[in-house]
């Protein structure tokens, strides 16, 4: 039993139960904290103090927490019986959350929840119904969403397999292969229970005489938030989640297209645009856990083609020196003549704005500039293309944005435009990523293997070479000292036996 919560204290005010009592109804009821705040009148911050302790109601929110409390206790009590449950519709005007309400009613006993589900219908399409246990009308208790019923992803795939693109006109979103619904697991048999009746026939096959009446097997029926009394078709094998090359496969069949025609207009050059597109996408495979983390990788991508095709070190490159052959039609040619005239900085916030569609704040993100620098490009671009396209002066300014787009989403080249596969272009980045690694290391294994031949053939100590001999003429031989007479040994004798100082020398004696 749950302790009640209706009591009323000594000051008047209606006694509540402890803060883990009330947690406890809550989620006994399978309610959120929003759900209660929204029941009582309150934030759900208010409600999640209560529950914690922190601060306690007062007044009237008090006696309409203490009542909501007093219905939860009494839902969560099998003993207690069920509210009335108002007499039902008819089936085409019935709500989901009014005929599950209805459809609600407390467990008989222990041992019924074990029974075996009752089959609807005998026929190949009978389906099998699961009484749930009802609950008052006013317990305020929400039909649980479908989306709550939702299998998780599995913790093993990888953050970039589902992510799509985020905003960007014309390439907003990528379309990915859907994953197919994992099958949900066959609810636990619930004890039959009396119930409102809302259909005027029972249901056929039916042993249980309180059993709610269910619709003819051949109708097809009606889907409730809550109720597993739905046919559910035998669901495919799950493939697992989308690896990364399929959804790059996917970003590049999407956006591909559209990004050589805006590299088209923004340098007239058909093997331009294509390289740039290849080169941006090839980067992108080359970064691919960077782009595909990114909120719109259409928009990498998209920088990265703008950035290479409008590099200036293009010009000096024979074969981008001059223009493609210009299109057929005199308003095409006069349109791409207008926008090749302008400066590039110009030109690519034209197309941005005017072309791709992206509001003033995201083009001046992507041009790397102020908003008001971009707007300032804005005006001036169009004030050049004005004079150059007088269809365009005819218009009011408010008007001449969108007839400009339509200018240039109408411009038929003269050359096609078809990008390279996308499993084309991804292998020869693999291709070339793999070439430059396997010279990386080759350069590295030559330089390891060089210096360790060095350091095992190099001396260990220098030694300097010695000067081939040479004969030298006119010059006398080096004879050395002369040899000693007699007389000079006897004087060397003295001097080296007497002293060379003493009173000999002080006081000389006569001989």
């Amino acid at each position: 039993m749950t302790q009640g919560v209706g009591t009323t204290s000594a000051s008047g005010e209606a006694d509540l139960p402890s803060p883990q009592e009330r947690r406890r109804l809550r989620e006994s009821a399978e309610l959120t904290h929003g759900e209660v705040a929204a029941a009582v009148g309150v934030s759900p911050a208010t409600v999640r103090s209560w529950e914690n302790g922190r601060t306690q109601p007062r007044g009237r929110k008090r006696k309409a927490y203490a009542r909501f409390l007093t219905r939860l206790a009494a839902s969560a009590d099998p003993a207690e019986p069920a509210a009335p449950a108002p007499a039902a519709g008819p089936p085409d005007t019935a709500t989901p959350r009014a005929q599950t309400s209805a459809t609600r009613a407390p467990a008989a006993d222990a041992p019924a929840a074990h029974a075996p589900d009752t089959p609807k219908g005998s026929g190949p399409g009978a389906v099998r119904v699961s009484p749930a246990p009802a609950r008052p009308v006013g317990s305020r208790k929400r039909p649980k969403v479908a989306a709550k019923r939702a299998p998780k992803p599995p913790a093993g795939s990888s953050r970039h397999d589902g992510k799509t693109p985020g905003k960007a006109a014309g390439s907003n979103h990528i379309p990915l292969p859907p994953e197919p619904p994992e099958p949900r697991p066959e609810p636990q048999p619930r004890p039959p229970a009396p119930q409102a009746p809302t259909n005027p026939a029972p249901a056929p096959g039916s042993d249980t005489p309180t059993a709610t009446a269910e619709p003819d097997a051949t109708a097809e029926p009606t889907a409730t938030p809550e109720s597993d009394a739905v046919a559910e078709p035998e669901a495919p094998v799950d493939s697992g989640p989308l690896t990364p090359a399929q959804v790059y496969d996917a970003l590049y069949a999407y956006a591909a297209p559209a990004l050589v025609r805006q590299a088209y207009l923004l340098t007239g050059r058909r093997s331009l645009a294509l390289e740039a597109v290849e080169k941006a996408f090839l980067q992108a495979w080359a970064r691919w856990p960077e782009v595909a983390t990114d909120p719109d990788p259409v928009g990498w991508v998209r920088a990265a083609s703008y950035e290479y095709a409008l590099s200036p070190w293009h010009r000096f490159r024979r074969a981008f020196r001059h223009p493609d052959k210009a299109p057929a039609e005199a308003a095409d040619r006069i349109t791409m003549d207008a926008l090749l005239a302008l400066p590039t900085a110009y030109r690519r916030a034209v197309l941005l704005y005017d072309g791709v569609g992206l509001d003033l704040p995201d083009t001046a993100a992507e041009i790397e500039a102020s908003t008001p620098t971009a707007g300032l490009r804005l005006l001036n671009a169009h004030a050049a293309l004005v004079a150059r396209i007088p269809e365009l002066a005819a218009l009011p300014p408010a008007q001449r944005s969108a007839r400009l787009r339509e200018r240039m989403g109408s411009v038929r080249p003269a050359v096609s435009l078809e990008p390279r596969p996308a499993a084309a272009v991804r292998t020869s980045c693999e291709r070339r990523s793999r070439a430059l690694s396997r010279a990386a290391l080759g350069l590295t294994a030559v330089i390891a293997v060089a210096t360790a031949y060095t350091a095992t053939t190099a001396p260990t100590q220098y030694i300097p070479p010695l000067a081939p001999g040479s004969s030298v003429s006119g010059v006398p031989p080096l004879s050395g000292p002369q040899r000693f007479t007699e007389q000079s040994k006897e004087l060397h004798d003295r001097l080296r036996s007497e002293p060379a100082a003493g009173p000999a020398r002080l006081a000389p004696k006569s001989e």
